[in-house]
């Protein structure tokens, strides 16, 4: 269980899309204060907000970012990037740029900022997720966030001895400009930071922020036919 009132929180990707509704909600809940990153971050009017520059796949910029904020106690690891092409067909560029940015961008911030938390009393990291981590045919962004997945549950129990919450979330397309050109229906930012900041205070492993979510993890110890998703193709 995770106190928002008064928490010092990182938010990355923070200034647009789910960043900026996380960085609203934990405001809206008492956090006095959110460092927010982005590559070219923008100024803020708001005191409580402090934009910083982040390339999550730089581990110096990482390193520089944690430098900075010392004085945090709850991490979102929200930054990532969404390519279409197939693993087979698409240009393997896209691929690894995928797993950088959606794998190992959020392991060196977890990594970086491990011992920030253990020196703050141990705090919460969250890992944004997606339902796409649990389908087929979801090309390299699916295989990214399975593999996050896989990375935040092994996380859990590396960080349950500094009493670090890790926090798992999963949910279908959020309405952000990511996605804005897919046709499927979408949940408001706000309602996904909303369920993710309950969970925190909740103590939560594990956020299935919507209910078709709530059904494709259900099915998973089912038949795997109807999880196959026909996209990136």
């Amino acid at each position: 269980m995770t106190t928002i009132e008064g928490a010092v929180v990182l938010v990355t990707g923070g200034q647009r899309g789910l960043g900026r509704a996380f960085a609203q909600e934990f405001l809206q809940r008492g956090a006095a204060k959110v460092y927010v990153t982005a590559r070219k971050p923008d100024p803020s009017d708001d005191p409580r907000i402090v934009p910083l520059p982040l390339e999550v796949t730089d581990a110096d910029s990482v390193a520089a970012v944690a430098e900075r904020a010392g004085d945090v106690s709850i991490v979102v690891n929200n930054a990532g990037v969404l390519r279409s092409a197939s693993l087979l067909h698409g240009e393997m560029a896209d691929v690894v740029e995928t797993f950088e940015t959606n794998v190992f961008g959020p392991l060196l911030v977890a990594r970086a900022f491990a011992p920030i938390l253990a020196a703050n009393g141990g705090g919460a990291l969250v890992d944004i997720h997606s339902v796409l981590s649990w389908s087929s045919g979801a090309a390299a962004y699916g295989a990214s966030k399975a593999a996050l997945w896989s990375i935040t549950n092994s996380l859990r129990i590396e960080l349950a001895g500094q009493g670090t919450q890790v926090v798992g979330v999963h949910l279908g397309f959020a309405d952000t400009d990511m996605v804005k050109t897919i046709a499927a229906p979408k949940i408001s930012p706000a309602d996904v930071a909303a369920a993710v900041a309950d969970g925190l205070q909740q103590g939560a492993a594990e956020v299935l922020v919507d209910e078709f979510t709530r059904q494709v993890k259900a099915s998973l110890s089912g038949p795997v036919e109807g999880l196959a998703l026909n996209f990136g193709r």
